[in-house]
């Protein structure tokens, strides 16, 4: 994972009332697998951000081609 992918919870977050299956963005890179996520509504307005493993995570991809390169 990198800087500006789109991820989805694996999981939810009760104490921040994120659900499971929650889209968000890479915003920030804390160490090697732990990355600040940003989560915004569909205007573009953020309204959470959380620190999260990557295996908290998973990538979403937007095509078959973004796909193959990921891997």
């Amino acid at each position: 994972m990198k800087l500006l992918d789109t991820v989805a919870l694996k999981h939810a977050l009760p104490e921040q009332s994120l659900p499971e299956g929650l889209v968000g963005v890479l915003v920030e890179e804390w160490e090697p697998g732990v990355f600040e996520v940003e989560f915004a509504d569909l205007d573009g307005r953020a309204y959470a951000r959380a620190a999260l493993k990557e295996s908290d995570l998973l990538l979403l991809h937007h095509s078959i081609d973004q796909q193959r390169r990921a891997a």
